[in-house]
């Protein structure tokens, strides 16, 4: 074997390494597509919380609001805790139900809809996790495999060197170094997706709380 490049020699791998490199490619495509699509998704989110922030505590009236944001067909975040908190309590007010009875559905409302948004922000990710955690292994896996096949080769060689065993072993590696570089990426980008989500989340439930005090004062009125 003379071809000593990374691609001369994955082209000499056995089998069953070839498919673990493939399955670790594949892998790390799709860790990549979900890092592309959630880095889109949590950008979206910071920002759509900052600007309806910005026009709720701005005064705005809570009717004109509601019909603004009704007219959505779709809504996310702290709107749509929102319009989900308003809309509940518009309902059971006309029912003529007691002020306890309207805010206990009120924070039932809100209560699903910060569970609805906790899952779109956060519905793939172990998907990352699953991947940060075993392509290392699926890489060390592929790696033993070839230098087993390595060394079997031996016995079929009367004088082994180093430069008989080197190229098995170098190929056999390269399944490792594809399994660290799926893994790294993804990790990374689990633990920043949570912890984002995880802010955004307490601040999802620090504005239906407030939320939750403004329509109670109005609902004792």
């Amino acid at each position: 074997m003379s071809d000593l490049s990374i691609l001369g020699l994955i082209s000499h791998a056995s089998i069953p390494v070839k498919l673990v490199m493939l399955s670790l490619v594949g892998a790390s495509i799709y860790s990549w597509s979900l890092i592309a699509k959630y880095r889109t998704v949590h950008r979206s989110a910071n920002k759509q919380l900052k600007d309806f922030e910005e026009l709720f505590w701005s005064g705005a009236d809570l009717n004109m609001l509601y019909q603004q944001s009704g007219q959505k067909s779709e809504r996310q975040g702290a709107e749509a805790l929102f319009y989900a908190g308003f809309k509940e309590f518009m309902r059971l007010r006309q029912k003529g139900l007691t002020a306890d009875a309207v805010m206990q559905g009120v924070t039932r409302a809100m209560r699903v809809t910060l569970m609805q948004e906790q899952e779109r922000l956060e519905a793939k990710l172990p998907a990352l996790a699953s991947i940060a955690s075993s392509a290392p292994y699926v890489g060390l896996f592929g790696t033993v495999w070839g230098i087993m096949t390595s060394f079997l080769g031996l016995a079929k060689v009367q004088q082994a060197t180093l430069a008989t065993v080197a190229p098995g072993i170098a190929e056999a590696l390269i399944a490792t170094a594809i399994g660290l570089f799926a893994a790294i990426p993804a990790v990374l980008a689990y633990n920043h997706f949570m912890a984002n989500s995880e802010q955004l989340n307490n601040r999802y439930a620090m504005f239906a709380d407030e939320f939750s005090g403004i329509l109670h004062r109005e609902s004792h009125h």
